[in-house]
């Protein structure tokens, strides 16, 4: 658990296999949230999940990143329990859960979060597989536009390395 984590959250991160690039989601993945309660289903409203499996999808597979687990007395009567939440999902492209209230879209959507509604519960696999084929040949509105904006952050990133100046 880091230093900046609530005492309410127990955090889980695994670590990468030496063949990765770089610890951390590699350019080109996306790291995505699914509020489960099994950590098989999305099956929770993301104001009072219990718990986040993450996932560290790219085009050809998805892997599991971490789980966040938040204790039953952070829930009730805690009103930072959204912020809490949203904190513990910093770095997440995208969170699926089965409801989600209108604060919550507005603060998730400004840190970078894009909130994924299912209309009922649904086994995060086959998700999983649409977020890949998704990397893989575009057309999913919200995956293009992650893709694109780490696209952009690295092409400054080659410009600086190949010496470009104004």
């Amino acid at each position: 658990m880091s230093a900046k984590s609530p005492p309410s959250l127990r955090k889980l991160t695994l670590a990468w296999s030496a063949t990765d690039p770089k610890p951390g989601t590699p350019r080109g993945s996306l790291l995505v949230a699914f509020a489960s309660r099994d950590r098989a289903h999305v099956d929770q409203h993301f104001g009072a999940a219990e718990g986040f499996v993450l996932y560290a999808i790219d085009a050809e597979r998805a892997r599991l990143a971490g789980v966040l687990e938040f204790a039953a007395e952070a829930m009730d009567g805690n009103e930072n329990k959204l912020a809490d939440k949203i904190s513990a999902l910093s770095g997440c492209a995208a969170m699926y859960c089965l409801a989600v209230g209108g604060s919550a879209v507005r603060q998730l959507l400004a840190a970078g979060i894009q909130p994924m509604k299912l209309d009922e519960a649904e086994a995060i696999e086959p998700i999983l597989q649409a977020i890949s084929a998704g990397v893989r040949e575009g057309g999913v509105a919200w995956i293009d536009k992650v893709l694109r904006k780490d696209e952009d952050a690295g092409r400054f990133e080659r410009m600086a390395e190949e010496g470009w100046t104004e």
